[in-house]
């Protein structure tokens, strides 16, 4: 989208009007022709950044879940209503005024998604939201709700999905009704607690609510209640049958219409055992209840305000909830189930999934080690912004929270997905019972999405589903399949979805990726001794071996170790002696051969490579530095060449998807094959000298506009150094190729 307003160093300014008890000032602004920071503490910096010339629009932003002019699917939308617009012509310098040329808006223009909360936002030109916005406000053009409703960060909710698709975070919409409900019993929690036990009475799982020990010496059920304790009634590591049950019971009580959940997948839990978010009456302050119901309701009022007030009070509402015994890293599990589109849950599994595998770390300045508000705020913000990439691994808290859960496959649920308080903290009184022990959950599985062939046609693969049929099955056939072709032709991309396919589903756990180098060896990829932390080696088992014990203990799934550039390394000396035993023929115990290495313990056992493990590597032929595979690799594999895919498919996948324009994309077409036919036919290059198509295929969608300087960057920064390096002798020669590929573009 171009931005007619956009210059040099262009800044363009959102701002809010209302300031807690003054209300909104926007007449007064319009009517003296200025624009003041209500806070005399914050913003000022922003403020003085101001420049005369600047565009500047005062917006209101809230959420709205009816009413809107797309099919929102039944959840909350942000919004943010452009009330007027205008040019800075002076600053005062002192941090809150500025003086302004307004015109009003009239009625308001509502903008969807891509919103901001706070009283100063500077946005600046340069990606497509900013560009829309930019575009909408200033110079009146209507927003591209389709695709905000299908980019990254939005999709889940509000995208359009293939027919038959599963919704996979159906359950999110109840949740936010159980929550919103709830608050309604803040100031008047006696009927909610007097339901709860009428439910325990009936309902299994429910026992651990009546070992409370009151302040006067008494025992029984609970007398106060806490919404995250409420909510963690049906959030607790007991079968999912009585998990519904519960909730359907709680939900019909506070007059919630949402149909509940058929799946809690990817949900954190509490602890079977320790589920209270307080501890006994006899134990806990006066106001420690009432500090939770604090944060519940501020949490909420934070997700569906821009008021900067919300924010103070999330903040001191937080802190002094984090700061409770008992409370923990729980309280971050209760926000995220009272909204879980705007905050992020920090139960063990997605802490270990931020840091280890999105490597952002945790800041924990608050109390006993863990996040302040703070920390808190500053992380979700920073996760939200990076859910916007395209290629970023997770683009929702939902999405984070699942994906969480399936890193840690194969646990048993209350390692896996269960959260516990500290040791110090968890003396609540809450012993259980056997009727509720008994309904704790079995050892499972995470949820997985299927993934079939067509799958891989559909993220943009050029074959025909026939030829993607072909080397699966030519996969399954011969157990080792190497992926071969010049640069640019998907090899590493078809490869890891041809394993997924192979699996049937998006299991990342069944997938293994790998990258052979010259310094590669047998005991990094088989078994070798490592250096410990305590300065002494130990036997460890490479990545080959660790998915040959995983298969040996799962028959019945496929495992498949991904390699790429496969001849970058010595295949026989990486391989060793379990080169043999990659031949589909030679895949039973009575194959089994000693490693080099015995096992940790001493003892040489024999190994065999089982039926269910299945290799996959990448080839690239024009690279002149690799020398020739090794004919006992070479017996062990079916290769597949991989030619560059410019044709209908692509066109289709790049006009459709990356939004490139239809005759520049034919023009593209045009212009690679032909260069393509003057590699195949230079002598000195050959066929397997050819550009790939995915060197014209963008990762992103392009803008309006945009596709002539998006091939013109490509060219000269990826397809000219290819061609010098190819005419490394005849400089000339890469010269003339480029200006024809270049000519009248």
């Amino acid at each position: 989208m171009n931005v007619k307003t956009e210059s040099p160093g262009a800044q363009f300014w959102f701002v809010g009007a209302s300031y807690g008890e003054k209300g909104d000032q926007t007449e007064r602004f319009l009517s003296e022709g200025i624009w003041e920071n209500g806070y005399t503490d914050r913003y000022l910096d922003l403020v003085q950044a101001m420049r005369p010339g600047d565009r500047i629009a005062i917006k209101a932003a809230y959420t709205r879940k009816r009413d809107l002019p797309f099919d929102n699917h039944g959840h909350t939308v942000s919004v943010m209503a452009i009330k007027a617009i205008g040019e800075v012509v002076e600053n005062l310098n002192d941090g809150r005024r500025v003086r302004v040329e307004w015109t009003r808006v009239e009625p308001p223009r509502e903008w969807y998604f891509f919103t901001h909360r706070g009283t100063v936002w500077r946005v600046l030109p340069g990606n497509w939201h900013e560009d829309g916005l930019i575009s909408f406000a200033f110079d009146k053009q209507p927003q591209d709700i389709e695709r905000f409703c299908n980019a990254p960060y939005w999709r889940e909710r509000f995208g359009t999905k293939p027919v038959g698709a599963p919704d996979r975070f159906a359950w999110t919409s109840f949740y936010e009704a159980v929550a919103t409900a709830l608050l309604k019993h803040r100031n008047k929690r006696g009927p909610l607690v007097a339901f709860i036990e009428d439910m325990s009475r009936r309902l299994p799982g429910m026992g651990y609510l009546r070992s409370d020990r009151y302040a006067d010496g008494g025992k029984g059920f609970v007398r106060d209640i806490c919404p995250f304790t409420a909510m963690g009634l049906f959030n607790r590591g007991v079968t999912i049958e009585n998990r519904r049950t519960i909730a359907k019971e709680l939900a019909t009580f506070l007059g919630v219409t949402e149909k509940v959940p058929a799946t809690f997948d990817g949900v954190p839990v509490l602890f079977q055992m320790r589920s209270w978010f307080f501890p006994r009456e006899a134990d806990r302050k006066p106001d420690h209840i009432d500090a939770l119901w604090r944060v519940f309701a501020a949490g909420i009022e934070l997700a569906d305000t821009e008021d900067d007030a919300a924010r103070i009070e999330f903040v001191h509402a937080f802190d002094d909830a984090m700061r409770r015994p008992v409370v923990g890293w729980n309280l971050t599990i209760g926000l995220y189930w009272s909204q879980p589109w705007v905050f992020a849950s920090l139960d063990s599994n997605s802490r270990s999934y931020i840091t280890e595998q999105l490597r952002m770390p945790i800041a924990t300045s608050g109390a006993d080690g863990r996040c302040s508000a703070k920390d808190y705020i500053d992380l979700v913000g920073k996760l939200r912004t990076r859910f916007e990439e395209a290629d970023y691994p997770v683009h929702s808290f939902p999405e984070l929270s699942l994906e969480a859960w399936r890193h840690k496959a194969g646990n048993s649920p209350s390692e896996e997905n269960a959260e516990s308080q500290d040791s110090e903290d968890v003396e609540t009184g809450d012993e259980g019972s056997a009727e509720e022990i008994n309904q704790t959950v079995p050892p499972q599985q995470p949820p997985t999405v299927p993934y079939t062939v067509k799958d891989i046609v559909s993220d943009g693969c050029f074959l025909s589903l026939l030829e993607i049929e072909g080397l699966v099955s030519r996969l399954r056939d011969k157990k080792n399949l190497i992926l071969q072709g010049p640069p640019g032709t998907g090899k590493t991309w078809l490869a890891k979805r041809l394993a997924l396919a192979l699996v049937g589903a998006r299991d990342d756990s069944k997938v293994r990726v790998v990258q052979f180098h010259p310094n590669l060896s047998y005991e990094d990829f088989v078994r070798g001794w490592r250096p410990t932390g305590e300065g002494k080696l130990a036997l460890v088992d490479g990545p080959f071996m660790e998915v040959i014990s995983a298969a040996l203990k799962e028959p019945s799934a496929k495992y498949v170790v991904v390699i790429e550039e496969i001849n970058r390394g010595n295949p026989a000396h990486i391989f060793g002696e379990l080169l043999t035993l990659l031949e589909a023929g030679k895949r039973t115990p009575k194959d089994a051969v000693e490693l080099c290495y015995a096992d940790a313990d001493g003892k040489r056992r024999p190994v065999h490579i089982p039926e269910n493990v299945f290799v996959v590597g990448t080839m690239n032929i024009a690279d002149r530095s690799l020398a020739l595979v090794d004919l006992a690799l070479r017996r062990r594999f079916a290769f597949m060449t991989l030619e560059p895919r410019l044709g209908e498919a692509w066109r289709q996948w790049v006009v459709d998807a990356c939004k490139m324009d239809p005759d520049r994309a034919k023009d593209i077409e045009n212009r690679l094959t032909k260069l393509n036919e003057r590699i195949a036919a230079d002598t000195r290059l050959g066929k397997q000298f050819r550009i790939g198509h995915s060197y014209v295929t963008p990762t992103r969608a392009l803008e309006a506009g945009e596709t002539a300087d998006w091939f013109r960057q490509v060219a000269h920064s990826e397809i000219l150094p290819l061609l010098e390096e190819y005419w490394f002798d005849a400089p000339g020669e890469a010269e003339k190729a480029f200006e024809a590929l270049m000519q009248g573009w």
